[in-house]
């Protein structure tokens, strides 16, 4: 699998397939892609999550030991399914709470009953993660059950604790308070991850209406300043309505500022139906958003490979610019 098979897959984002064949079945409870059945796929290299859908064009089963997908009869990858640790391979990645009381319309977190895990249930799974001898990093995140505050408070004590046992690399990804990042750093996390979601205007607005794009660039800022370069990353929604030109802007704003942006494909959710247009990007349109945006790590001097923790190292739901470009 090449960069270029990676991102028809990305494109579609889930195949057609037996679900009895995945020994590792998860189900995300963060972000858009949260409620889908999903599973990592490993080939060449390279490592994509795909959703279980029956709709989808793509068809998968295997043949010889190993996965192969298809679309209209034709093979355009074979790998392997890969297993997971806690959400991810290699990683214990907790999401602290599966709500949130923030309405941005393309995620399905707020319409779903997710749970808020207790302290003790998250260093359990971690110390279970642990055990296997398989974890090499540990990343949290959150939605928002009461308050950003009281989310920031939850992380702070986890993180905290975890370092009393722990000297993997811990990463984070809360939304920000005015004291969020020292608080975060100083607690024992290594590297920071507030997202913009999207860094066109008008479209944030209208689709993130409780949040404010600017303090959370200005807490992006401060992230660096306080984490360190190749630090501090943020995800980049692609595909919900906003140009190239847009996108290639915001692009440069946050890699300026020192911030590692990750393109995320736009996904479709049922129970967000009617309120945004969606329009996951194209295999070509993504390709063509992450040269660019390895053009421009590279004139900042910025990496996107040497990250330890959250959704660089993993790759699963994007192109990783330096670790699957060539």
């Amino acid at each position: 699998m090449k960069a270029e098979t990676k991102t028809q897959l990305i494109s579609v984002g889930s195949v057609n397939m037996d679900p009895s064949l995945i020994h590792w079945l998860t189900i995300p409870t963060a972000g858009p892609g949260a409620g889908n059945v999903a599973f990592f796929f490993s080939s060449g290299g390279h490592r994509v999550r795909l959703a279980v859908k029956k709709e989808s064009p793509l068809q998968a089963e295997m043949e010889n030991g190993e996965l192969v997908i298809r679309k209209d009869g034709v093979e355009i990858a074979r790998g392997d399914i890969e297993e997971e640790l806690i959400h991810c391979p290699e990683q214990a990645f907790i999401t602290m709470c599966e709500k949130c009381v923030f309405d941005c319309k393309f995620c399905p977190v707020p319409k779903l009953e997710g749970k808020i895990k207790t302290m003790d249930e998250m260093l359990g799974m971690i110390g279970k993660a642990n055990e296997t001898g398989k974890m090499h990093a540990i990343s949290i995140t959150s939605g928002v059950e009461i308050s950003p505050e009281s989310e920031v408070d939850r992380a702070e004590e986890l993180i905290r604790r975890l370092r009393e046992t722990y000297s993997v690399p811990i990463g984070v990804s809360v939304y920000p308070t005015e004291d969020s990042t020292p608080r975060l750093k100083n607690a024992g996390a290594d590297e920071l991850k507030y997202n913009v979601e999207t860094m066109d205007r008008p479209l944030h607005k209208k689709l993130c209406p409780d949040q404010d794009l600017e303090f959370i660039l200005q807490s992006l800022e401060q992230g660096v300043e306080i984490f360190g370069r190749n630090k501090v990353c943020s995800n980049f929604i692609i595909g919900l309505g906003e140009s190239d030109k847009s996108a290639k802007e915001g692009i440069e704003e946050l890699v300026s500022i020192g911030v590692v942006p990750i393109l995320r494909a736009a996904a479709k959710h049922p129970l967000r139906e009617g309120e945004l247009t969606v329009e996951r990007p194209s295999a070509e349109r993504l390709l063509m958003l992450n040269r660019f945006l390895r053009e421009k790590l590279d004139e900042y001097g910025l990496r996107a490979d040497i990250f330890k923790t959250m959704c660089l190292p993993c790759t699963g739901c994007d192109i990783n610019p330096h670790s699957d470009l060539e």
